[in-house]
C-alpha cells in the first residue's frame, strides 16, 4: 500500500487536467456529455494527494464498451471489481502519472455531489481551509491506511455537504458548464 502524500497545490494540477480531459474529450466525443475536474486537485490553493481525479458524464452506465474501449485504447485501466456501483472506474497505466477517472450517469445524485462539493469549496475559503487541515490530520494518523483515510474524511466531508447544501438553495446553484 502506498503512502498517504499530502502536498500544497500546485498551479499544474489544472493544466494537467486540461490536458488529460482534451484527450478523454478527443476519443469520446458526444459519449461524454460532461468532462469535469473534481476533487481536492480541483480546487485552487487546496493542498491534496498529487491525483488528478475526473468525472465523465454519461447518459448510461452500461453497456460500458462505448466508453470503456475508447479509454482504454488512450491507456486507462478498467477496475471492473470497483465495489462502488454509481460509478465506473479507471485508473492511469502503470508508470503514468496517478489518474483516477469516475464514470457517471448524468443528473444522478452521485454525479452531482462532487460538483456541488468541489463548487462550494472554491466559494468558501474557512469550510476549504477546515477540509485541508482534517486532510493533514488525517494523513498523519492513517499515512500507510488508504481505505480508512478515505473513510475517515466521511465525517467532515457531511459537515461541509451540510452547508454547500444550504448554500446550493440560498444561490440557485447548478453544475453550470462542463470543464472539457
Amino acid at each position: 500500500m502506498d503512502k498517504i502524500i499530502i502536498e500544497k497545490y500546485s498551479e499544474e494540477w489544472p493544466i494537467i487536467f486540461k490536458k488529460l480531459g482534451q484527450s478523454i474529450r478527443n476519443e469520446l466525443g458526444e459519449i461524454a456529455l460532461r468532462i469535469d475536474h473534481i476533487g481536492s486537485t480541483s480546487i485552487p490553493n487546496m493542498s491534496a494527494k498529487p491525483i488528478i481525479d475526473l468525472q465523465i458524464s454519461v447518459t448510461q452506465l452500461e453497456p460500458t464498451d462505448p466508453y470503456r474501449i475508447p479509454l482504454e485504447k488512450i491507456g486507462y485501466v478498467f477496475r471492473e471489481k470497483n465495489p462502488d456501483k454509481t460509478k465506473r472506474y479507471f485508473r492511469e497505466s502503470s508508470g503514468d502519472k496517478r489518474t483516477q477517472i469516475h464514470v457517471r450517469k448524468i443528473g444522478s445524485w452521485h454525479q452531482q455531489f462532487p460538483l456541488l462539493f468541489r463548487d462550494y469549496l472554491r466559494q468558501n475559503v474557512v469550510d476549504a481551509k477546515l477540509y485541508e487541515s482534517e486532510k493533514y490530520r488525517l494523513a498523519r494518523i492513517y499515512s500507510e491506511n488508504r481505505v480508512a483515510y478515505v473513510e475517515a474524511k466521511n465525517k467532515i466531508i457531511w459537515e461541509i455537504m451540510f452547508r454547500a447544501d444550504r448554500w446550493a438553495s440560498e444561490i440557485g446553484w447548478n453544475d453550470g458548464d462542463s470543464d472539457i
